[in-house]
């Protein structure tokens, strides 16, 4: 990714970071995780999730229980992963952050071409989302955090070598230092043989924070322009978004 750790010298290590962009935590997540490669030496690596796949075959979606987001949770994991194929990790780690900002800061839904454009990507590359031609990439990639971090977990998932866990699930974004010692602790903690879990109340709804800075290939830094808020693809309510996590 593109920060430069500094301080707390040595080798990087190389670190995972599994994914669903429809979920809101996975999206502080990602930001604190961006501020851990700034902060230590660390590599991260963007993998896809999919809670839509981690349902499978329940009776009710706890994502979707009444049925009415359909295709729409599966579209921006399949363009993330269309964005992977073609473009490469550079180009994922760009267009997931705009597409963060499209869709948990502005609450635009139907976002996806727009962030595209922020991340100075082709819009026609949204095109994929509609369709399974990824599924089978982004089927892989879930399956093996799931063989890394267990059946029970959602999304965010990390590995650093062989220590793998569900989470952080934190809120707001850890900044600076406070993010590296997050990430320290959690190590820490999921290197310990048979830990399985700590667990407090969660706040009653995440904190976004401000919208990061946007940064388009060969291009400085921006944010966003905003879009117009105009609905969802395939005709869902523009008022509402899925509570996902």
């Amino acid at each position: 990714m593109v920060p430069q750790p500094v301080g707390h010298g040595g080798p990087a290590k190389a670190a995972d970071f599994w994914f669903d962009p429809v979920c809101p935590y996975s999206w502080i997540a990602a930001r604190w995780i961006r501020e851990v490669a700034r902060v230590r030496p660390v590599r991260v690596r963007l993998r896809l999730m999919s809670l839509q796949v981690l349902n499978e075959g329940r009776e009710v979606n706890p994502e979707d229980p009444d049925g009415e987001w359909g295709a729409y949770l599966w579209a921006p994991v399949r363009a993330c992963a269309a964005v992977e194929q073609r473009y490469g990790q550079e180009a994922l780690d760009r267009f997931s952050l705009a597409l963060g900002v499209r869709l948990h800061h502005r609450g635009e839904w139907d976002g996806i071409e727009r962030a595209l454009s922020d991340a100075g990507l082709p819009r026609e590359v949204a095109e994929a989302a509609w369709t399974t031609e990824y599924d089978a990439a982004i089927r892989a990639s879930h399956a093996r955090a799931v063989a890394l971090a267990g059946e029970d977990v959602g999304t965010p998932v990390v590995a650093v070598d062989d220590v793998a866990f569900f989470g952080p699930v934190v809120s707001p974004v850890p900044l600076g230092e406070t993010a590296g010692r997050l990430w320290d602790g959690a190590l820490m903690t999921a290197s310990v043989p048979g830990f399985c879990e700590l667990r407090r109340p969660a706040a009653p709804a995440p904190d976004f924070g401000p919208e990061p800075v946007i940064r388009s290939a060969g291009s400085p830094a921006r944010r966003p322009v905003p879009g117009p808020a105009s609905g969802f693809y395939v005709g869902h309510k523009s008022d509402v978004r899925p509570s996902t996590g």
